[in-house]
């Protein structure tokens, strides 16, 4: 993927899956969803933090995966290629459970010399306005609920989670990775994030953590994904002021576009 800094935004044709490791700032239309995207690298050739963008063969649902790879070079390549072609088979799948399941033992237990560190999976149904989300040890995403004006996290915990008929939510067999379905409302944003993020640190070593990062989340704009996206990383440069950057950094923000609720 080449660097990417255009005006208008990129569309995402059905079936297509659109990312990868290297330096872009960009926003996307999904079906259902507007996104800005960030990546960072530390290095010219690619980071370890990975991203990846996609529509079904409808066009609507819209899946955003993005992992934190333990590795460098080659070894990212690799999981990279993995990932895209796990996400590739099952972009017609709102269900994530096979999904994890493939990742889990096809590229975290068959290949411990290229593995993912965390890893975060979401799936939107753009007729409903639903979300089903995995998180691999990933740091949770922000959420802003439009209605309510409030962030806070999205987690497994939450209290918004719903079921949804017909799906296996729960544990996924073999793993200790569970799916989590909320609604999104229409200008409720996602602001999805690398831990260069949370574990950024300011002059005298302290890092911002989790509290921090929902603190600055509070006086981020809303009205629009890339506006969060952007307020977000202007807030941890701040913080972090004089501090070098010492590890790759990702953002994926999202917002519920205003379309009726079936």
């Amino acid at each position: 993927m080449t660097t990417q800094q255009e005006d208008r935004p990129y569309t995402l044709a059905c079936l297509e899956l659109h990312g990868g490791n290297h330096a872009g700032d960009y926003t996307a239309e999904l079906p259902g969803l507007a996104a800005w995207v960030s990546c960072r690298p530390l290095g010219a050739a690619g980071g370890g933090d990975l991203y990846y963008l996609s529509a079904c063969s409808q066009c609507v649902i819209a899946r955003v995966a993005l992992a934190d790879v333990a590795g460098h070079g080659e070894i990212v390549s690799a999981a990279a290629v993995r990932l895209r072609d796990a996400l590739r088979e099952h972009v017609d799948h709102w269900d994530q459970s096979m999904l994890i399941r493939r990742l889990n033992e096809s590229i975290l237990k068959g290949a411990p010399h290229s593995r993912f560190a965390t890893a975060f999976l979401a799936s939107f149904y753009r007729e409903t306005g639903e979300l089903l989300f995995t998180n691999a040890g990933h740091p949770p995403p922000l959420w802003y609920r439009a209605a309510a004006r409030e962030w806070c996290f999205l987690a497994d915990s939450t209290e918004h989670s719903k079921e949804i008929a017909d799906l296996p939510l729960g544990m996924i067999a073999g793993t200790s990775y569970s799916q989590t379905a909320v609604q999104l409302a229409a200008g409720d944003l996602l602001l999805l994030y690398t831990d260069g993020i949370c574990e950024s640190a300011d002059e005298s070593g302290e890092q911002l953590g989790l509290d921090g990062l929902l603190s600055i989340a509070r006086g981020l704009p809303v009205e629009s994904a890339a506006a969060a996206g952007r307020g977000l990383l202007a807030a941890v440069e701040r913080f972090r002021g004089s501090a070098p950057l010492d590890d790759d950094v990702t953002v994926v923000a999202l917002e519920r576009r205003g379309e009726a609720v079936s």
